[in-house]
């Protein structure tokens, strides 16, 4: 059964998932979410897929109310959640009756959340994807009186014993903080900045206020390139590191266009990418260097890690009926004794 969402208070939020993949194509940018691991562990633990849509939240508050019963559950920088006042916690499902408010306050130690709901909302797409694209005007971005439909509902989760989580889903959380270390690959072009391409390891490099989904523009002490010879116009991919003529390095995020001509001193990791996501203005940023099979590896023990919880996610549902017949939470307070 389908229900309706009512935002009250949109702060900074947008609908949206993993990203355009056949965008680049098109010579369109992915975009999505900027923190992909935060995001595809929302839909998970609501049981979603996980490139099911969903709410990403940036510094600012959200309230909202639906209609009709809900399951959520809020991934990311550290935020106050409270369901109909009651404070729940992140990182676990959380049960929600119809005309209950939800509010997601104060994000802290990171810029971005994400709120999932079981079985997703219903919002356009384009290419095969919601992620807004501000360049060709496209998406969802939540303002006071949007409406949101989902597409199930999930009753309400009865606590079979008092005084005991009705979840303990265990996930390894990105760390959070204003010091951020951000491994890095070679680039195609740091050959050419010679002994002064070893700057970005030993240096810090300082968050700027311009930052935004498109690159973050970081401030501190270049690398400065031998040759003068002009870089072509090529593709780019995301998590580039450009060295333009400026007093800044600029790192390309997933709303950077597919092309540019900047030379490309080093490429952030898929999980470094997650952890700038979180980073706010004037928070720090060190570079670490590390190998492509290194940074697949590391990737690779981040998706084992959503498998195994996918796994329990499957077997707490699978016990409390949600997705499926309805199992020992129907039964009688008594057969459960």
């Amino acid at each position: 059964m389908s229900g309706q969402i009512l935002v009250q208070q949109p702060g900074n939020a947008v609908v949206t998932d993993l990203g355009r993949l056949r965008g680049p194509r098109y010579g369109l940018p992915v975009n999505g979410a900027l923190d992909q691991y935060s995001a595809r562990a929302a839909n998970i633990l609501v049981g979603n897929q996980e490139n099911a849509a969903l709410i990403e939240l940036t510094a600012l508050d959200l309230r909202m109310t639906p209609n009709s019963d809900l399951l959520i559950a809020v991934t990311g920088a550290s935020v106050t959640l409270t369901v109909g006042g009651r404070s729940y916690p992140q990182w676990q499902p959380a049960s929600v009756r119809a005309g209950e408010t939800v509010a997601v306050r104060g994000i802290h130690g990171g810029l971005r959340s994400y709120l999932a709901i079981y079985g997703s909302v219903d919002v356009p797409t384009l290419l095969g994807s919601c992620a807004p694209d501000t360049v060709v005007g496209f998406g969802l971005q939540l303002r006071e009186g949007t409406v949101l439909k989902t597409h199930a509902a999930v009753p309400p989760i009865r606590q079979p014993y008092f005084d005991l989580p009705l979840f303990r889903l265990t996930i390894e959380r990105p760390p959070a903080g204003r010091d951020l270390v951000i491994d890095v690959t070679d680039g195609p072009d740091m050959a050419e900045f010679g002994d002064s391409a070893n700057l970005l390891f030993s240096s810090e490099y300082v968050v700027s206020p311009r930052s935004n989904h498109i690159g973050l523009r970081l401030g501190g002490d270049l690398p400065e390139r031998l040759t003068s010879g002009e870089v072509l116009s090529r593709g780019v991919p995301v998590g580039a590191i450009e060295v333009p003529s400026r007093d800044e390095l600029l790192l390309l995020h997933r709303g950077r266009g597919v092309t540019a001509g900047y030379p490309v001193l080093a490429v952030a990791t898929r999980l470094g990418l997650d952890l700038l996501a979180q980073a706010r203005p004037g928070d720090t940023v060190r570079f670490a260097r590390t190998s492509v099979a290194e940074a697949t590896a590391a990737y690779r023990r981040s998706m084992q890690q959503l498998e195994t919880l996918r796994q329990s996610v499957a077997t707490v549902f699978g016990l409390l009926g949600i997705g499926g017949p309805p199992r020992w939470q129907e039964l009688p307070t008594a057969a459960c004794g």
